[in-house]
């Protein structure tokens, strides 16, 4: 385990953000630089049951050193975008979900001391492949999960960026499939329905949901059941053909 690493001088050279002029050209007083950030959602065991939650890295320079942000760091000149948002991401959590998605960008004149765009990414990732991929890496230390419903006071203006991804997913969740990525391939319909409660910040009726997704082609039963201190539950994936 470790602190994300300061990049050596020529590192920080090579890595030095883009300054646009808003006349065009490079210029000090009018400068404008481009960040990345990502916001990764995940459920994570927690006393109350599995909660959904998000990385935040404590910053460990000024501005506001020692608070809370979400993963980033600044848009190399010679990289595109989902590559920055790869790259950052890796080296302040050691995670790669794989997918990201943009999400959105802020561009508020006082977001911070300097004039700074955000390209914000967002992503969801299973609670198994965030132990796996932090195990399996030298992650840093200066990383933590926060229930989405308890998240502190952010650096800059990260507590909006955080709750915009919030409600983006709270109002995808009910449309699309983006469930399925924070489930394994086969899972029971209680364990569905968790998964949406834990999204969607409220419990859900059993049987209403059971229901409804019975009643639908999104869903294949398969062979397998789940056995545990109750009886046995059937295992489900999502129809790849619907």
């Amino acid at each position: 385990m470790r602190l994300a690493r300061r990049a050596s001088a020529d590192e920080q050279v090579a890595r030095r953000p883009r300054l646009l002029g808003v006349s065009g050209k490079m210029g000090e007083n009018d400068a404008i630089r481009v960040a990345v950030s990502t916001v990764i959602f995940s459920l994570r065991s927690a006393p109350e049951g599995d909660r959904l939650m998000l990385p935040l890295v404590r910053r460990t320079r000024e501005p506001y050193r020692g608070a809370w942000a979400l993963p980033g760091g600044w848009l190399d000149a010679a990289e595109n975008l989902d590559a920055a948002a790869s790259r950052t991401l890796a080296e302040t959590t050691a995670l790669d979900p794989g997918y990201l998605e943009q999400l959105y960008t802020f561009g508020d004149v006082d977001r911070a001391p300097s004039r700074t765009i955000s390209i914000v990414y967002w992503a969801l990732l299973r609670s198994d492949y965030v132990d796996a991929q932090r195990s399996a890496s030298d992650a840093p230390e200066n990383v933590e999960w926060f229930d989405v419903d308890a998240i502190p006071p952010l650096a800059f203006d990260h507590n909006r960026i955080a709750d915009y991804a919030l409600d983006r997913l709270r109002n995808k969740v009910g449309y699309s499939r983006i469930a399925a990525s924070l489930l394994p391939d086969e899972f029971t319909l209680t364990e569905l329905r968790e998964v949406y409660e834990a999204v969607l910040g409220r419990r859900l009726d059993p049987s209403n949901f059971r229901r409804l997704l019975e009643g639908s082609d999104e869903l294949v039963p398969t062979e397998s059941f789940r056995t545990g201190k109750h009886r046995p539950a059937r295992l489900y994936r999502y129809n790849a053909d619907a």
